[in-house]
C-alpha cells in the first residue's frame, strides 16, 4: 500500500509527541497521587503523635484532651480510636470500630512499628487512608491509636488533575498535528520540487535549477543536484560536440581516403589494361606511390594519436641545443614555405638548451610550423628560443590570417579542423595535428598556449621545464 510521504511525516511527528505527553502525564499523575497520599499520611501521623504526647503528659485527666482533639479532627473529617494492649477500643470518635485490624497489623504495632495504609476499600463501605501508631509508656506497649480519613477528597483532587492532563494531551495533539502538517508540507514541497526537477533532467532538460541552501540536508542535496545538472549539461554539450566532430570526421575520412584510393585504383587499372602509354607509366607509378604514402600518413597519424593519448610511448629526454634543432627544422620546411612565398626565421642563443625527447619535440615543432605555413602567405614565420629561470620558452609566430577568438580553445580538440583547412591541408588531414601537439607537450610536463588576432597572425608559446 502506497502512503504519501506527507502523511508519514505527520503520523510520525504526532505519534512521537502524543506518546511523549502520555508518558509524562502518567508519570506526573503517579507523582501527584503519591504526593497527595503522603501528605494525608503525614497529617494523620502528626495528629496521632500529638494526641499520644498530650495523653502522656496528662495521664490522670485525658478526657478533655480527647474531646478537644475529637472536635478538631471531626472538622477535618478524620476519625480516631484508642485501644488497649489487648486491642479493645477504649475511646473512639466516629465509627466504632473505624477499621478492623488484621493480625499482622496488630503484631507490627505491638513491636513498636507504625502501620500505614494509603488506600483501603474492603474494610469499610468507602475507601479510607489510615495510620496505626503504638502507645509506649515506660518502654512498655500499653495500646495504640488509629486515625482514618476517607480518600474521596484525595481522589477528587487526583481526578481533577488527571482531567486537566487529558485536556493538555488533547490540546498538545492538536497543536502537534498543525505544526507537523506545516513542517511536513514544507519539506514535501521541497522534495516535490526535486522530484519535478529530476523528471525534467531525465527528459533531457539540463538547464533546470532549484533553490539551494545550507540550512539542512535537503538544501545541501539541492545544491549537489544543481552541480550534477551543471556537469551533465557540460558533458552533454561535449558529447554533442564530439558527435558533430565524429560526423565530420567520417565525412573527412570518406573524402580523404576516396581520393588517393581512386587515384591508385585508376593507375593500377590503367597499367593492367594497357590504357596508359609507356611514356606515362613511370609518372603514373610515381603518382600511385605518392598517394600510397599519403594513405600511410593518414593511418599513422591516427595510430600515433591513440598511442600518445593512452600513454603508450616512452620519452627519451635529453638536453638539446635548441638553435641547432630549429635550424634543421627550417631546412626541412623551407621548400614548403617557399611554395606559399613565406620566409622562416630562427632567433635563438647558441647556449639555449631544451630538455626533451628529440623526435617528439621535432614532431611538435613541425606540426605547429606546418600550420603556420598553411595559413600564411607572403609572410614571415619566426621561431624563437630562450631560457627563463627554470624553463625553456619556444615561440612560433606568423603574420597569417589568424584564428577567430571563439575558435582558439577548440583547436586542441580531436578531429577539429578550421574551415579553410578542409580542402587545402595536405598535412594532418584528420585534424589530429594540434591535438597530438597538446598531448606531447603534456607528456613533457610542459605548457602550451596560443594567442591570435584575426588577419594579424598567431603565436604559439611552448614552455618546457629544465632538468
Amino acid at each position: 500500500m502506497k502512503v504519501k510521504y506527507l502523511y508519514q511525516q505527520i503520523a510520525s511527528h504526532v505519534s512521537v509527541i502524543i506518546i511523549a505527553f502520555l508518558i509524562l502525564s502518567l508519570l506526573f499523575s503517579h507523582f501527584v497521587k503519591n504526593f497527595v497520599y503522603e501528605n494525608k499520611i503525614d497529617e494523620l501521623t502528626s495528629y496521632g503523635q500529638n494526641i499520644l504526647r498530650d495523653l502522656e503528659r496528662n495521664r490522670g485527666n485525658s478526657q478533655p484532651i480527647l474531646s478537644e482533639y475529637g472536635r478538631v479532627l471531626a472538622g477535618r473529617d478524620i476519625q480516631y480510636s484508642l485501644f488497649d494492649q489487648r486491642s479493645a477500643i477504649i475511646y473512639s470518635i466516629g465509627r466504632t470500630p473505624i477499621v478492623e485490624l488484621k493480625d499482622e497489623e496488630w503484631n507490627q504495632i505491638k513491636q513498636g512499628y507504625t502501620v500505614v495504609v494509603k488506600q483501603d476499600f474492603k474494610r469499610l463501605e468507602e475507601g479510607v487512608t489510615f495510620v496505626l501508631l503504638p502507645y509506649i509508656h515506660n518502654n512498655q506497649f500499653v495500646g495504640g491509636i488509629l486515625l482514618a480519613s476517607p480518600i474521596k477528597g484525595s481522589r477528587q483532587v487526583i481526578s481533577k488533575i488527571n482531567e486537566f492532563l487529558v485536556y493538555t494531551v488533547l490540546i498538545a495533539a492538536v497543536v502537534a498535528f498543525m505544526l507537523s502538517w506545516i513542517l511536513s508540507a514544507f519539506h514535501v514541497k521541497r522534495i516535490k520540487r526535486l522530484q519535478e526537477a529530476t523528471s525534467l533532467v531525465a527528459g533531457g532538460d539540463y538547464s533546470v535549477r532549484i533553490p539551494s541552501s545550507d540550512f539542512d540536508e535537503i538544501g545541501e542535496l539541492s545544491r549537489d543536484f544543481n552541480k550534477m545538472v551543471k556537469k551533465l549539461n557540460i558533458s552533454m554539450e561535449e558529447i554533442e560536440s564530439l558527435e558533430n566532430r565524429r560526423r565530420q570526421f567520417m565525412a573527412d575520412v570518406s573524402h580523404e581516403l576516396r581520393t588517393p584510393l581512386t587515384t591508385i585504383s585508376g593507375v593500377i587499372e590503367g597499367i593492367r589494361n594497357d590504357m596508359i602509354p609507356e611514356s606515362e607509366k613511370e609518372k603514373g607509378m610515381q603518382l600511385a606511390s605518392n598517394e600510397t604514402k599519403r594513405l600511410i600518413r593518414l593511418v599513422n597519424e591516427n595510430l600515433d594519436y591513440e598511442k600518445i593519448r593512452s600513454n603508450q610511448i616512452t620519452l627519451n629526454k635529453q638536453n638539446i641545443q635548441l638553435k641547432e634543432m630549429l635550424e634543421i627544422i627550417k631546412e626541412q620546411l623551407d621548400i614548403l614555405a617557399e611554395e606559399k612565398h613565406n620566409e622562416i626565421v630562427v632567433e635563438a642563443d647558441e647556449d639555449t638548451v631544451v630538455h626533451a625527447d628529440y623526435d617528439r619535440l621535432t614532431q611538435i615543432l613541425i606540426n605547429i610550423i606546418k600550420n603556420s605555413i598553411q595559413f600564411t602567405e607572403n609572410g614571415i614565420i619566426s621561431m624563437r628560443g630562450r631560457t627563463e629561470s627554470d624553463q625553456t620558452v619556444i615561440e612560433i609566430e606568423d603574420n597569417g590570417i589568424g584564428i577567430d577568438p571563439e575558435e582558439i580553445e577548440k583547436i586542441w580538440g580531436r578531429f577539429y579542423k578550421a574551415m579553410l583547412s578542409r580542402t587545402t591541408n595536405p598535412y594532418g588531414e584528420f585534424g589530429l595535428g594540434l591535438s597530438i601537439v597538446k598531448q606531447l607537450v603534456n607528456l613533457h610536463n610542459g605548457e602550451i598556449e596560443v594567442t591570435s588576432e584575426k588577419e594579424k597572425g598567431t603565436k604559439f608559446i611552448l614552455k618546457f621545464p629544465l632538468k
